[in-house]
């Protein structure tokens, strides 16, 4: 399976966390959805994120030693739309500026905002829930 998947995570603390070669960069306690693709194998790719032990390799796995996962969700397909989904929470959240898009031209990857509102862009992108 390929596509593109969102993960909705909060982080419970205000924390300054080192995210690779971005060096530290402060986070507020929140909601946050980060927006990436797969076009090798999408469970794959989730799964790895839902792992605890990984080498770190993405900005997204230096923000998940801190943040919990508490949902995911795909969209099945064989072309990289990560950056128009990206696009689509731009105008109605807060981004972290160059997070998770150092392979495109996007402003960033990851948001912060109301669960609500990230939970109703997600249902209008019609992304379906990932169960393990």
């Amino acid at each position: 399976m390929k596509g593109t998947y969102i993960l909705l995570m909060f982080l419970n603390l205000d924390k300054s966390i080192r995210i690779g070669k971005l060096g530290d960069m402060q986070f507020r306690n929140g909601w946050y959805v980060y927006i990436g693709s797969a076009l090798n194998s999408l469970e794959g790719r989730i799964k790895r994120h839902l792992r605890s032990e990984k080498k770190h390799y993405w900005h997204i796995d230096f923000f998940l030693d801190h943040a919990k996962i508490k949902n995911v969700f795909f969209k099945e397909g064989t072309v990289k739309e990560e950056c128009n989904v990206a696009h689509s929470f731009l105008e109605s959240f807060d981004m972290v500026p160059n997070f998770g898009c150092s392979d495109c031209s996007c402003k960033s990857h990851l948001y912060v905002g109301e669960k609500i509102s990230f939970e109703s862009i997600i249902e209008n992108l019609q992304f379906e829930e990932f169960l393990q």
